[in-house]
């Protein structure tokens, strides 16, 4: 996978990770009290899926682009959908939202936002992107550093998204020591891993690891857009999902049957279960 998010933003993966955020945000946002957002890779925060990179690879077509064209969208999606629409007033699909930008717009007053991104370039941009708003902070350092770097964080409630470019072969087994160094700050984070599909069976000790993470409970969220037998190409993605809110396994159980309906290729399928139950 190429480290420059902006070669597969809006694709089917984005899609996935980004209404589930839109998901933990709204029922965060139940209650009163503040809550911090937390990205180790945060990216450049706004993608034009008109623009180069997004164009080489064309991946958005397969993912933002049929969302937005579908008519059967469940009503939970829909305060991901007034992001898009907020970048894209005349109705034409050109901007797509990174998480940073996701969480900026659905996101209060009284809640924070920490975004690291180590990348030069990228870092710079994403600093433009979130000039203004005073609740955000943008950091240049190593996205594995995050946890030990910023937490605990002032708020009571936190939501971590480790999300790295999936480019060195140890990046699964940092992203579980990243989750165990958050909740072993903070125990009660909402730790959400983003994880490519490409062999199952190279993620089996990775499943192992998150069972040892120490996190009080973890579900496991998968989508498939190709059955999980091709190494060479993204099946699919996941989310292993620490302390998620009372509510969000129901609202999965809905929300992902009509995704893998909605944007699976060659063959559309999902698994979600636990991978630590609470006790």
């Amino acid at each position: 996978m190429n480290y420059r998010h902006a070669f597969h933003a809006g694709n089917h993966a984005d899609v996935f990770k980004h209404l589930v955020l839109s998901r933990l945000f709204a029922m965060l946002a139940r209650k009163e009290a503040p809550f911090a957002y937390l990205d180790s890779h945060a990216g450049v925060g706004l993608y034009d899926l008109a623009g180069d990179q997004a164009n080489r690879t064309g991946e958005w077509l397969q993912g933002i682009a049929r969302l937005w064209q579908a008519n059967d969208v469940p009503a939970i999606a829909e305060n991901y959908l007034e992001v898009i629409r907020s970048l894209n007033p005349d109705g034409a699909l050109r901007y797509y939202p990174g998480s940073p930008e996701l969480a900026r717009q659905l996101t209060r007053p009284q809640d924070r936002l920490q975004l690291n991104e180590k990348h030069p370039e990228d870092g710079r941009l994403l600093k433009d992107n979130m000039t203004g708003d005073h609740r955000v902070a943008v950091h240049l350092g190593e996205g594995w550093h995050v946890p030990r770097a910023l937490m605990p964080t002032h708020e009571k409630r936190v939501v971590l998204l480790v999300d790295p470019p999936f480019e060195k072969a140890d990046e699964l087994s940092r992203c579980v020591q990243a989750l165990s160094e958050a909740l072993g700050r903070m125990r009660q984070t909402i730790g959400v891993i983003w994880y490519p599909i490409k062999d199952e069976r190279q993620l089996k000790r990775f499943y192992q690891d998150l069972s040892r993470s120490g996190a009080p409970k973890l579900l496991r969220a998968e989508l498939f857009v190709h059955p999980a037998d091709d190494a060479l190409r993204l099946n699919g993605s996941g989310l292993a999902i620490s302390n998620p809110p009372w509510g969000l396994e129901e609202e999965l159980r809905e929300l992902l049957p009509w995704l893998a309906k909605l944007l699976g290729q060659s063959k559309g399928d999902w698994r979600l279960d636990w991978l630590i139950e609470e006790k």
